[in-house]
């Protein structure tokens, strides 16, 4: 349970409701840091129209390098919502998500590519504190995806180290959108609500 609770619909204004009806269409249920960022309206506006905006204009990287790289982050800080709803997007973008159990061994396992390699080694540079990211790093990068792929690729794990160290400090859990039920974020403890796909 957030340490924040979740709004619900009834006690959540005009706007608020509609993106939750949006959200709930699109992905089945209301991802739970909707519920929460619901409290602050301007925010939740803000947000929304972020998160919008960066997935229109994320055209450049492949769709492969630039998930596997968000979901690395989101596993590095330890954020479960951020993993659980990284997967449920990788699998919807047709990716293999059987290869997310070999993240730990990245660098050896055959399940990626170099360039999803590269990828995940700068996201893993970014997300260090200090960061630990070299000239060379960004080289290599520049030569596999171009300039603007650099960008699009820093931006995205900027943004996932925002999102997951924030869900992390609110207490958001995975809420099942990796699996075939997703947890209701406002449904209280015993009558926490399963939904399966579709329903």
């Amino acid at each position: 349970m957030p340490r924040i609770p979740a709004m619900a619909p009834a006690d959540a204004g005009p706007l608020v409701k509609v993106a939750y009806k949006y959200a709930a269409h699109k992905f089945d249920e209301v991802p739970e840091p909707f519920t929460v960022l619901a409290h602050h309206r301007k925010l939740f506006v803000a947000s929304a129209r972020h998160e919008m905006a960066v997935q229109k204009a994320s055209t450049v990287l492949p769709a492969h390098v630039r998930e596997i790289a968000i979901y690395r982050v989101a596993w590095t800080i330890g954020c479960s919502w951020c993993v659980d709803f990284g997967t449920m997007l990788q699998r919807l973008e047709g990716l293999d998500v059987e290869r997310l159990e070999h993240i730990a061994d990245y660098a050896d396992s055959p399940a990626y590519s170099d360039d999803e390699r590269a990828a995940i080694a700068y996201a893993d540079a970014m997300t260090a504190t200090p960061t630990e990211v070299t000239d060379e790093q960004v080289e290599d990068l520049e030569r596999r995806f171009g300039r603007d792929g650099v960008i699009e690729l820093s931006y995205q794990i900027g943004l996932e180290n925002m999102r997951a160290r924030m869900y992390s400090a609110l207490g958001i859990t995975e809420q099942g959108f990796s699996t075939d039920s997703c947890r209701v974020p406002w449904a209280d403890g015993d009558a926490t609500v399963m939904k399966g796909p579709g329903s």
